[in-house]
């Protein structure tokens, strides 16, 4: 089985929407991904995800179920850059959150007062719960780290949805914390993350990424990587993002 997760295209945020850049590159993805043979797709209920997703099926002639677990990561918190504001668990200073060891660890990261506080692993079990409800769909049972495969396929899933989410179901499917995964991966607008399946053993699999963030569509269009996924290499680039 092979699961494709596409970022939205260059967000609008106010209007939840894409701009015409994103409209641009949500059409780049869709050239993309009308060479490949999909089985199920699978969107977020929000503006931005389901307009990036419209350019795919109209060219596939094909829907999509819209999964509300999909949407943006949802699990406000108090970071400590953010006193008495709930905000979103990631974007982090560095030296904030790598300071406390219990981030890196996949059974403590939420254990950190902050995300106890908002409950974040909450949120975090129904994204997985919802990945693997799909999963068990079409074959693939989880079964503690690992998937007890019922019915072997070579399948392609297709989920429309957003950086946030899509870290928490990269560190659900590889049983990691999704905090370095939140301040060390870059996915920029409508790029492609791919995972596939492996079956070993009879009826035991795992999933492995084959490519995070794959942008080739959008260079090949002559849109390139959108900037707008990472924050400034050089702190005197002022052009650049630092917050």
């Amino acid at each position: 089985m092979r699961i494709l997760f596409v970022r939205h295209g260059d967000p609008d945020y106010d209007h939840d929407c894409l701009t015409p850049l994103g409209k641009r590159e949500a059409q780049a993805t869709s050239e993309r991904l009308a060479h490949v043979d999909i089985d199920a797709f699978y969107v977020s209920p929000l503006g931005r995800a389901r307009e990036t997703a419209e350019a795919t099926l109209q060219k596939k002639n094909a829907t999509a179920t819209v999964c509300d677990w999909l949407r943006e990561f949802e699990a406000p918190i108090h970071r400590p850059d953010t006193p008495g504001q709930w905000t979103i668990p990631w974007d982090w200073l560095p030296q904030d959150w790598a300071a406390e060891d219990r981030f890196y660890r996949p059974d403590e990261w939420y254990e950190v007062p902050a995300m106890r506080e908002g409950n974040v692993i909450r949120e975090f079990d129904r994204v997985g719960d919802g990945l693997d409800g799909i999963l068990a769909e079409h074959g693939y049972v989880r079964e503690g780290r690992l998937y007890r495969v019922e019915q072997p396929n070579t399948k392609t899933l297709c989920f429309f949805c957003h950086f946030g989410v899509t870290a928490v179901m990269i560190a659900h499917l590889l049983s990691l914390s999704p905090m370095p995964l939140w301040h060390g991966l870059v996915a920029a607008p409508a790029s492609v993350t791919a995972f596939c399946s492996e079956e070993r053993r009879e009826g035991i699999a795992c999933f492995r990424m084959n490519h995070y963030g794959d942008t080739a569509h959008l260079e090949a269009a002559g849109l390139g990587a959108n900037p707008s996924a990472r924050f400034t290499e050089i702190y005197s680039d002022m052009s650049q993002r630092h917050d």
